[in-house]
């Protein structure tokens, strides 16, 4: 039997998704209480695997076992074995006909920014910040230059392992409510780091530091040296993938009604 699970975390006090020798991970905690609740080591696969700090409302995982128990006592029994920022959220129970990565045909991202003159507080760790106003409209202008199939290389890291750097940006919706603004990454897959790169050299924009044309400039010449630096990843939220709807897999969480 395959197991599908919901996860949505907090990322700030981990280490990032994947499995790291101190422990300190998503995969490690939630591997860990996975196998006490089933009684016998646990490995999960994810749909897409996060940074440090970076947070998730519908991470997409599976397991495959002979355990027989009822999707809710996944749900009930996981939960309570696993730290108050960690919880899952949904089970189905399929084959392997699913896979929660390569069954995937898209993903999404959320960041989250303060603009205001005072650092964020209570929600510190939650949002990214800008102390300098932002052009909403220079903003949406750059972010339509990123629409479509392109070679997205100045935009990933020099860590990152994926074969190609060719991915499909579906949509980016740019929105505020009261001080926050809200940006919505939608693409066929993302390169490490790209969505805090990407957030980089749209806040320059949205900034006046740099102009909408520059970033098709960066896009065009594939460098990652003249793009903006990472942004933090405090604000950044794994909003999830979604599959074919024949699999029947959640793409919505209570968390995302939460999210500014």
């Amino acid at each position: 039997m395959r197991v599908v699970l919901g996860v949505g975390y907090r990322g700030q006090a981990y280490q990032g998704w994947q499995s790291q020798p101190g422990g300190q991970t998503i995969q490690d905690r939630l591997e860990r209480a996975l196998g006490q609740f089933a009684d016998q080591p646990v490995r999960t696969l994810c749909a897409g695997r996060t940074d440090t700090g970076v947070h998730a409302l519908n991470q997409v995982v599976h397991l495959d076992t002979e355990i027989a128990r009822e999707p809710q006592s996944w749900v009930r029994g996981t939960n309570r074995f696993l730290p108050a920022d960690i919880a899952v959220q949904w089970c189905r129970l399929t084959d392997e006909s699913f896979h929660a990565r390569y069954s995937a045909i898209g993903r999404r991202y959320v960041y989250v920014l303060l603009e205001s003159v005072v650092r964020p507080a209570v929600e510190a760790g939650a949002v990214g910040w800008s102390f300098r106003p932002l052009d909403g409209s220079a903003m949406q202008a750059a972010a339509q230059l990123l629409l479509g199939e392109h070679d997205f290389s100045a935009f990933r890291s020099a860590e990152c392992q994926a074969a190609s750097a060719v991915k499909t940006m579906r949509s980016i919706g740019i929105s505020k409510r009261g001080a926050y603004w809200r940006f919505e990454f939608d693409a066929s897959a993302f390169l490490h780091h790209m969505v805090r790169n990407l957030m980089g050299c749209i806040v320059a924009v949205g900034s006046g530091a740099r102009s909408p044309d520059w970033l098709a400039e960066v896009l065009a010449l594939r460098e990652r040296r003249l793009a903006a630096a990472t942004f933090p990843a405090d604000g950044l939220y794994f909003v999830g993938p979604y599959y074919d709807a024949v699999h029947a897999i959640p793409d919505r969480t209570a968390a995302m009604d939460w999210l500014p």
